[in-house]
């Protein structure tokens, strides 16, 4: 990264790494980059609308970030499905029995039921995974442990090393590890338009694949931040502890998005070290991306973000340099 040049502005784009490609959303518009299997890069650029965007009210504290989620979740899989439509098989392929039903009842929605079964299935095995089980493991032990203090500080620091175990484990697949590298190269796009650097590959490929506003470091705040919160609330019966984590994951989700907004938009000594979890985890969720991908990663950002006329504004005298 070019010498002297370490003040970072924050330029208020975010993405989504998506199948071989990236999403890039500034303000309402957003762009699905995607490597083609025969090379090209295709961009598709479209507009949508958030819920904090159509209600006022949404946008206040706590609340925005749980809408601000769902949005996300929607907003990913629509990019996702852009993407694998490059991907599917030939069309000779005869459509499964349960794709023919969908056409059948649900005709054009079609897609977008699937895509919301698909949220909802991914939800509840999360909640399966991440919440129930570690709450009932974890329970096996009051008889031994009396503190419930202990015994939640515990059901935490299991519930992140399972989360750690699954990344290391889905990682091991070349499609993940590569939906990996685009996620690292959607950070480092926006770390280089945010030191005021022109959007070259090679600028990108010297910025750091970890960015303070990441959704890694959204979830590394919702499991510390359950930690501290179950460590006060005490409950006897397995099934009032199960229905607590469910019943506040809307309250420390908001917690979690304002901590995210806080350690993204501030650079002080308290936000960096905050910042500290977030980049860890990212060690995990980012790769070293190539230069391919960083091609995509660009095409992406300028369908969205004049970079240029943004290093010209903040930038003023450091604007029109090379690396």
């Amino acid at each position: 990264m070019r010498e002297g040049k370490k003040t970072q502005i924050y330029c208020g784009i975010g993405g989504q790494a998506v199948i071989e490609g990236i999403m890039m959303k500034n303000g309402e518009d957003y762009a699905v980059g995607v490597r083609k299997p025969d090379g090209e890069i295709t961009v598709k650029k479209e507009r949508y609308v958030s819920l904090t965007d159509r209600y006022r009210f949404l946008r206040l504290p706590l609340i925005r970030g749980v809408f601000s989620f769902w949005d996300s979740l929607r907003l990913g899989m629509r990019c996702l499905s852009f993407s694998a439509s490059f991907f599917e098989d030939d069309e000779g392929t005869e459509a499964s029995a349960f794709e023919k039903w969908m056409d059948r009842t649900f005709g054009e929605r079609a897609a977008s039921v699937l895509s919301s079964i698909v949220i909802a299935f991914s939800f509840l095995a999360a909640l399966l995974l991440f919440v129930l089980l570690p709450t009932l493991l974890i329970g096996q032990l009051k008889r031994f442990l009396p503190s419930e203090s202990l015994l939640a500080f515990l059901e935490g620091l299991l519930r992140v090393l399972i989360f750690i175990a699954y990344l290391k484990l889905v990682s091991r697949s070349r499609d993940v590890r590569r939906t990996f590298e685009y996620h690292g190269a959607e950070h480092k796009c926006i770390n280089c338009i945010e030191h005021g650097l022109p959007l070259t590959v090679d600028n990108v490929a010297l910025s750091s694949k970890e960015h303070k506003r990441c959704g890694t470091s959204f979830l590394v705040y919702v499991m510390l931040i359950s930690i501290l919160l179950f460590m006060l609330l005490r409950f006897d019966s397995i099934l009032l502890k199960f229905l607590s984590r469910i019943l506040l994951i809307p309250l420390i989700a908001g917690i979690s998005y304002e901590l995210l907004r806080l350690v993204g938009l501030w650079d002080n000594a308290l936000t960096r070290l905050l910042f500290v979890p977030g980049m860890w985890m990212q060690g995990l969720t980012t790769k070293e991306p190539d230069r391919s991908e960083i091609e995509v990663a660009i095409a992406a950002v300028e369908a969205v973000f004049d970079w240029r006329k943004w290093e010209r504004e903040k930038f003023p005298e450091e604007s029109g340099g090379a690396l």
